[in-house]
């Protein structure tokens, strides 16, 4: 099979183009055909060897999928040659710059009908992180007053419209030229994070979703009422400790499973969600993806359109 890999940490130009073996499905696996995958922030800093050492070479990053089903595991009888399928790998595997994967039948949920393998793609893994963030971290409610930080961003986007559907007020920040993106995502106030301290006009937030990271993320704990809980998925595999004890910091544990997935197809289909922007390259430009992903500065997100 076709595949982006790497045969050591570095930057980008570590990346190559060239083939693999195809995969084999063990007892509780199928083997998908993909045809569509994302990348994501974190597959750079997988690269890079900012996470860990990467434990054996050659390395495939990506984390999810959108394709069909070809090979089926002895042990798997819920999903069946031929089926349209959609997940996120289990935590610990990825692979998914490539033209096949074997993974855990029970990671993925069968693909709706009315949308393609492109779009369900670019909800998978931003649904999972969103979706687990606020409704089972934060435990958003009604009425509460919510600031995401990075409105554009895949995640963040997606946990605006979510906060807006169980009823909160949505503040967000984003540069200018995404104000008008941002608010039809359902952004009550947004703040050009350029031109302003976010710390500056707000404040008594019953929540905090960060995606940015760094010095940004740390500012939620300024503007947090008594009893407030902040969220982070930029700042680490643990939350930073928060400087006060009438806040909670929380690091949502973004697990994987079918569910999920058939939640994120449910508001979608509910008109919940929308699908992000979408900018799309072939397999082989999968550097070109990573770059730009390694600016933090992008708007939706990047899709490898593999077949």
């Amino acid at each position: 099979m076709k595949a982006v890999y790497f045969n050591e940490n570095g930057a980008v130009d570590v990346l190559q183009y060239g083939d693999l073996p195809d995969p084999v499905a063990a007892a509780d696996e199928v083997v998908v055909d993909i045809h569509a995958a994302s990348v994501n922030g974190a597959d750079w800093k997988v690269r890079e060897g900012s996470y860990a050492p990467t434990a054996f070479f050659p390395y495939v990053c990506g984390r999810d999928i959108s394709g069909v089903v070809c090979e089926v595991g002895s042990d798997v009888t819920d999903l069946a040659v031929g089926d349209a399928v959609f997940g996120v790998l289990p935590v610990g595997q990825e692979g998914t710059y490539c033209e096949k994967v074997a993974t855990k039948a029970a990671v993925l949920a069968k693909k709706p009908d009315n949308i393609s393998h492109v779009d369900i793609d670019a909800l998978s893994l931003i649904g999972l992180t969103a979706c687990i963030s606020i409704e089972e971290s934060l435990k958003l409610q009604s009425g509460e007053k919510i600031l995401i930080q990075g409105g554009a961003g895949g995640v963040a986007g997606f946990a605006i419209q979510l906060a807006k559907h169980i009823g909160a007020h949505v503040i967000t920040t984003a540069s200018p030229g995404n104000h008008e993106y941002v608010r039809g995502l359902g952004a009550d106030e947004i703040i050009d994070y350029h031109a302003v301290d976010f710390t500056e006009v707000v404040s008594d937030c019953d929540a905090v979703f960060d995606t940015v990271g760094g010095d940004v993320g740390l500012k939620a704990f300024d503007v947090l009422k008594p009893g407030g809980r902040a969220a982070f998925i930029a700042s680490g595999a643990k939350a930073p400790e928060a400087p006060r004890d009438d806040v909670q910091s929380l690091r949502p544990s973004v697990g994987r499973a079918r569910h999920y997935m058939e939640r994120i197809a449910e508001l979608y289909n509910a008109g919940v969600v929308t699908v992000p922007e979408i900018t799309l390259f072939d397999l082989k430009d999968a550097a070109e993806a990573q770059k730009i992903s390694q600016t933090r500065h992008l708007r939706g997100k990047l899709i490898l359109k593999i077949r």
